[in-house]
């Protein structure tokens, strides 16, 4: 069974044998980065720090009590705007198997009903087809494209921009039942 919970600084140890395990499978969709990231205390001190802003939910994939990626509302804005962008990962033996799908579909969930967003954004590379249909998959509308949006992969990337806003997830959760 897949779910999904708010991170904490007790699955640093965890997070870091995932991540280091899975470094060249996530090498070509992520920034460069620091040795420190792919330790346990760089990713207590990366967990830490996010959750202490309070600008970011992070949550753990789970899968039978293992914890298989991470899906995070990232730059969470309240007020006016209401809104947060959409960042997500698997590990690679669970990848192509829906586990992103169902992360993806339990954090929107979160999203419109506990967190109160009306909106949330994603960004994939233009060749990142399987991330392009898990968005649209969940009623995601692409609505541009952002020339050299993100440093992945050690160079400036363009990205496909994404949102989906909560009535239009709600009209479809309806529809549903």
């Amino acid at each position: 069974m897949i779910g999904i919970r708010l991170i904490s600084p007790a699955d640093a140890a965890e997070i870091a044998a995932l991540i280091a395990a899975n470094r060249e499978h996530l090498a070509p969709w992520d920034p460069v980065r620091d040795e420190s990231y792919y330790t346990t205390d760089g990713q207590w001190r990366l967990i830490s720090d996010v959750l202490r802003t309070g600008t970011s939910l992070p949550h753990a994939i789970v899968e039978d009590g293992r914890i298989v990626g991470r899906v995070n509302l990232n730059n969470v804005v309240h007020g006016a705007f209401q809104s947060s962008s959409l960042g997500y990962w698997v590990a690679a033996d669970v990848a192509g198997r829906g586990v992103a799908s169902a992360a993806v579909g339990a954090v929107l969930e979160a999203a419109f009903t506990t967190y109160g967003l009306h909106r949330v954004e994603a960004g994939t590379l233009l060749h990142n087809v399987p991330s392009q249909k898990v968005l649209e998959r969940h009623g995601f509308e692409r609505f541009g494209m952002a020339p050299g949006y993100l440093r992945i992969a050690g160079k400036w990337q363009d990205h496909y921009l994404y949102q989906l806003l909560s009535d239009k997830w709600l009209a479809a959760r309806e529809a549903a039942a």
